[in-house]
């Protein structure tokens, strides 16, 4: 069974810097995109940033392309995102997500949530 868990989330003020981890358990993830996405109550569910697992070739939203990095650890099985210079309007609840590469667009797997709330 497939498990994405993510964490790090917390309140940070704006300029600061947070890291979330997602953790990854099931399946062998060599073959996935790895996703980061957020979601704000009342907006649609909007995508960060994705990483592939085998090459660690990255994408970015606009929004956050030069202050958001993603990357990935084979050993911890864990996809991360460090975010920095960070906004009030980067306040979501921040999903991480998994698709097989070259498959369809649409992320199979899903992790609960975590809340990242900027200040000003």
């Amino acid at each position: 069974q497939v498990q994405l868990v993510e964490s790090g989330g917390g309140l940070v003020q704006a300029g600061g810097s947070l890291r979330l981890s997602c953790t990854a358990s099931g399946r062998t993830f060599s073959r996935y995109v790895m996703g980061w996405f957020r979601q704000v109550p009342g907006k649609e569910r909007e995508f960060v940033a994705s990483i592939i697992w085998s090459t660690s070739t990255a994408n970015y939203a606009d929004s956050v392309r030069g202050r958001f990095t993603t990357s990935r650890d084979n050993a911890k099985n864990t996809v991360y995102l460090q975010m920095s210079s960070l906004k009030p309007e980067d306040t979501a609840v921040y999903y991480c997500a998994a698709r097989r590469a070259g498959g369809p667009a649409a992320y199979d797997y899903w992790g609960q949530g975590t809340q990242v709330t900027v200040s000003s």
